[in-house]
């Protein structure tokens, strides 16, 4: 089954309204030099500066993404945001479960799970984060730590909703430390995913589901890792602050499906 690429930039807490502004022109300035419909992309600004992002990228193929959201659909949340607040935004996809929401502000599978689950209901595409930390690798736990990570997040989901729904797997030891997996390592365990997937579901819904690449991909590594048959883009953050590496990736990814 063929897949396509989804290429998508986490820009987490950075860039000023200009910033974010001259970054997202760039990259359609760029973007216009790589069409290919076997190549999508994505990029994921922090809140304030959805809007204008959308407003700008509204007449291109380039999706807009959410780097969080509150698993409740509204109420007295302060400082939260919907689900429906984002669909309104015309938000395409939204981050669940990233490490560093996990570390920084205890977000539990459960947590990940209701939030995936108000996703789905307003028809925003989950991209459930799982991945093991330098002291369960070191351990040997990876493949436990994962297993378990996207057992909680997917609890009580059927098939049919997994058409709507990407993996990242981002080793936490790889996140904005320079390291970066083997292409060998990404592979194992991409596969891995994919066959937790087959046990929890079928071999055909596996077969179907985006797994990206999340930790510290950038133009360099980009290539080997975008190779691995079950590494199916990439969820890129520092790379992605800069027009020119981040349409670098794009690029590899459209050269490796001409």
């Amino acid at each position: 089954m063929s897949r396509n690429y989804l290429i998508a930039g986490n820009w987490k807490m950075n860039l000023s309204p200009d910033e974010s502004e001259k970054l997202i022109l760039d990259i359609i300035d760029g973007c216009a030099e790589v069409s290919n419909e076997s190549v999508d992309i994505l990029v994921c600004p922090s809140f304030i500066h959805i809007p204008d992002v959308a407003t700008l990228a509204a007449e291109t193929e380039i999706f807009i993404g959410a780097q969080n959201v509150h698993s409740m659909p509204n109420g007295a949340y302060t400082g939260e945001i919907s689900a429906q607040m984002l669909a309104e935004w015309g938000v395409n996809f939204c981050i669940v479960g990233h490490s560093e929401r996990r570390q920084y502000f205890g977000e539990t599978d459960g947590i990940v799970n209701a939030k995936v689950r108000i996703l789905l209901q307003e028809m925003i595409t989950p991209i459930v984060c799982v991945g093991e930390t330098l002291l369960e690798r070191k351990a040997g736990q990876q493949e436990q730590v994962v297993r378990s990570q996207l057992a909680g997040a997917l609890h009580e989901l059927a098939a049919d909703q997994m058409d709507n729904l990407v993996i990242a797997y981002e080793p936490v030891w790889a996140i904005g430390t320079g390291e970066t997996a083997t292409s060998e390592q990404a592979q194992d365990m991409h596969a891995y995913i994919r066959s937790i997937l087959a046990d929890l579901y079928d071999p055909e819904t596996a077969e179907a589901i985006l797994i990206l690449y999340g930790g510290s991909m950038k133009p360099e590594n980009a290539g080997d890792l975008l190779r691995c048959p079950d590494v199916d883009g990439g969820l890129i953050g520092g790379a992605s602050l800069q027009a020119e590496s981040f349409l670098s990736i794009i690029q590899t990814a459209s050269a490796l499906t001409s």
